[in-house]
């Protein structure tokens, strides 16, 4: 058996001893799997460069709560300006005179609304005074629950007007009971029937010389209710007309340029505002205005000076100026007083003819159109008109 040396054996165990202590180290050196896994590797490009690492701190350590991000305050959204409807200014109503005419303005819900748009519009008349006499629900089918033949022969009676609006025919889509009928709405006799009380109606203010003014309808949301309006406005039309009152067409006033339906549209002013409510039956305030609108025209030419603004006093005993209250009453003998002349009537200047209407001097040589008309003869143009067709530099013939 052979026996190796000590001193090979000791200088094994060292070897043997170094390498186990290298790699405890080396062991201890090397980072934990989730340290490998939370730090990113190096690449290339940072061990050529060297990149620093980022600090990478142990998660158990407190931190500090990461910072708030402050968001800009926002300056609160001022509300948008409404625009202010600019109202026109309308006159300061005049005080009525004691011997003013009287419109009564009588029918449904829509006369009353008429007779408010002509307050407004003859406020600054004061010989004209408004009356309504409107009934909300009223018409001229059901005489069992309002009889406007009765009520208004009463009503002239009373207030001796001077001119009659009638505004009705909205409520009377409905049966016809009375008198011996009983037609259903939109049948030949229901028309018949209705087409003789309107014309009986309309004779009672005609027959006693009072002019009349039958307002039509308007259109309405509902297309039945439209139909029935076109049909009834005829049937106001022929049968006002036929007894010498005059009818007020509103329909344009009231559509658009396709004759449909509108809500909003222009005023007496040009302005676009609602003219209709929410039921596309009723009127506005400004849907008011306009009925009266064009009702007036026809108002102020059969009152004439009694509808204007302008009036005063409507008897023979008008004072005098301020100016002519002041004068002796020998400059007021000197004051001469003519009544009006008609630029039409020339007799009241005691003129019997035009200013210079002498004849004219007769003529003893024809003229150039007594030569054109009865011979056929015209004189040669004078050189250089347009119609002279001469050569230049030629002789005239």
């Amino acid at each position: 058996m052979i026996k190796r040396p000590a001193r090979a054996t000791m200088a094994t165990a060292r070897l043997i001893l170094t390498a186990l202590l290298a790699a405890i180290v080396a062991l201890g050196c090397l980072p934990t799997a989730a340290e490998a896994q939370e730090r990113p590797r190096r690449n290339l490009f940072d061990m050529l460069f060297g990149t620093r690492e980022p600090d990478y701190t142990d998660q158990s350590v407190d931190q500090p709560p990461p910072r708030r991000k402050i968001q800009p305050r926002k300056r609160p959204t001022p509300p948008p300006r409404q625009p202010v409807a600019v109202q026109p200014e309308t006159p300061p109503a005049a005080e009525k005179l004691p011997d003013a005419k009287t419109i009564l303005v009588v029918g449904d819900f829509f006369a009353s609304g008429l007779g408010t748009g002509l307050e407004d519009a003859f406020s600054a008349s004061p010989g004209v005074v408004i009356q309504t006499r409107g009934n909300v629900a009223s018409g001229l089918v059901r005489q069992d629950y309002y009889n406007w033949p009765q009520q208004l022969t009463g009503m002239m009676d009373q207030l001796k007007p001077a001119m009659v609006i009638v505004m009705l025919g909205a409520n009377d889509r409905q049966q016809i009971i009375g008198d011996g009928l009983n037609e259903k709405y939109g049948t030949d006799p229901w028309f018949l029937a209705y087409e003789e009380r309107v014309q009986q109606f309309a004779k009672l203010v005609t027959s006693r010389h009072i002019p009349l003014l039958w307002v039509g309808l308007p259109s309405f949301g509902s297309d039945q209710l439209t139909a029935s309006a076109v049909k009834l406005n005829q049937l106001y039309q022929s049968q006002t007309t036929s007894v010498g009152g005059e009818f007020i067409d509103i329909w344009d006033g009231f559509t658009d340029q396709n004759g449909e339906f509108i809500v909003t549209g222009s005023d007496i002013n040009g302005q676009q505002v609602r003219l209709r409510t929410a039921d596309g039956v009723n009127l506005t305030a400004a849907g008011k205005r306009k009925v009266a609108f064009y009702v007036e025209k026809s108002a102020r030419r059969l009152l004439g000076d009694q509808a204007s603004p302008d009036i005063t006093r409507l008897d023979t005993g008008n004072p005098l100026p301020a100016q002519q209250a002041n004068l002796p009453p020998t400059e007021m003998e000197k004051i001469t007083r003519i009544p009006p002349m008609s630029l039409s009537d020339p007799d009241l200047d005691g003129g019997a003819q035009l200013l210079g209407g002498t004849p004219a001097p007769a003529s003893t040589t024809p003229s150039p159109r007594d030569l054109l008309v009865d011979k056929g003869q015209m004189a040669p143009a004078p050189a250089g008109r347009v119609d002279d067709y001469r050569l230049p530099g030629s002789a005239a013939p």
